[in-house]
């Protein structure tokens, strides 16, 4: 099968080109966010092919694979094949609705020609989906393989862009957390954070490199507010780190607490941060449990099986 598929969410995409399909990935001459082409900082195989934007209205394609709504118009520009009509597609949404939630509309909840496929019951649930056909897929993650080693004793965290998101990623939270433990933070555009007194920025590493990096902490923090479900998070529990979770939208359902610590009190956050730090087995022990649960629940088999049949249903 020929999936064309814009490469919006790195993470995510790691894992959906994993799969036994040709990937089109489109490229533009300045690799914006319509054209990004491959992955620079994930390893993605060589069946995840960059394909120029010009040249896509002479592709064969069998189905596309939407995650934004500018992507409606935007294939049926530049392949002369409108989604849903004359060319098979589904929409996956990533992302927690904004707006007046939770009546926020979803842009494909006037169409019965496109599946929206949600990343998590939680947005599947949140949003109005209207007439469109919905299911879940969860996500899936490739094995990074157990890495924990906890050998510094820090709190690890993962943003990107912690200051344009604000509040919606808790970067208001990382100060109040740093103020009781050394707080490492991770991610892309982080360094337009303002110095902070024991935090520590790591910008931009790749994602192999950041996984080897995390694994030297001993907890990991997920702070996010309204998101699906941090990818971050997920890879963390598969790295076997022990996890503190602010109990909001998916992961309150999806992370054991005898991973960590899964909590709405921040007060129960910062002392669970201080426990774990403390006790080097009691972190091993929870990260074993949040390996455990992630391979479980986030296989990479299950995921692609899931995608597979999903698309043969499509095209």
């Amino acid at each position: 099968m020929r999936i064309l598929h814009w490469h919006v969410h790195g993470s995510w995409t790691t894992a959906f080109v994993q799969g036994p399909h040709d990937y089109l990935i489109p490229v533009t001459p300045d690799r914006g966010a319509d054209g990004l082409g491959r992955a620079r900082t994930w390893d993605w195989p060589a069946s995840a092919v960059e394909v120029p934007a010009a040249s896509l209205r002479d592709t064969e394609i069998d189905v596309v694979v939407l995650q934004r709504p500018e992507e409606v118009e935007l294939t049926e520009a530049w392949t002369g094949r409108a989604p849903g009509r004359d060319l098979p597609a589904v929409y996956v949404e990533h992302n927690t609705p904004a707006g007046d939630v939770p009546d926020t509309r979803h842009p494909m909840a006037d169409r019965e020609d496109i599946p929206v496929v949600h990343v998590t019951h939680f947005n599947r649930l949140l949003w109005d989906n209207g007439r469109a056909p919905t299911r879940v897929v969860e996500h899936g993650i490739v094995d990074p393989g157990h890495r924990y080693t906890g050998e510094l004793a820090h709190a690890a965290v993962a943003i990107n862009d912690p200051v344009r998101r604000g509040r919606t990623v808790g970067t208001d939270l990382l100060e109040p957390l740093a103020a009781a433990v050394p707080v490492d933070l991770f991610g892309m555009r982080v360094d337009r954070l303002p110095p902070t007194p024991r935090i520590t920025v790591h910008e931009d590493l790749p994602q192999a490199r950041m996984h080897e990096e995390l694994a030297r902490r001993r907890v990991y923090l997920h702070l996010t507010r309204w998101t699906s479900l941090g990818l971050s998070l997920v890879e963390a529990m598969t790295i076997g780190m022990p996890v503190v979770v602010l109990a909001a939208t998916e992961a309150a359902a999806v992370v054991p607490p005898e991973a960590g610590v899964v909590s709405s009190d921040v007060d129960r956050l910062i002392s669970g941060a201080r426990m774990l730090l403390a006790d080097p087995g009691a972190a091993r022990a929870a990260g074993q449990v949040a390996r455990a649960a992630a391979l479980e629940r986030f296989g990479l088999d299950r995921f692609l099986t899931e995608w597979n049949t999903l698309l043969k249903g499509v095209v």
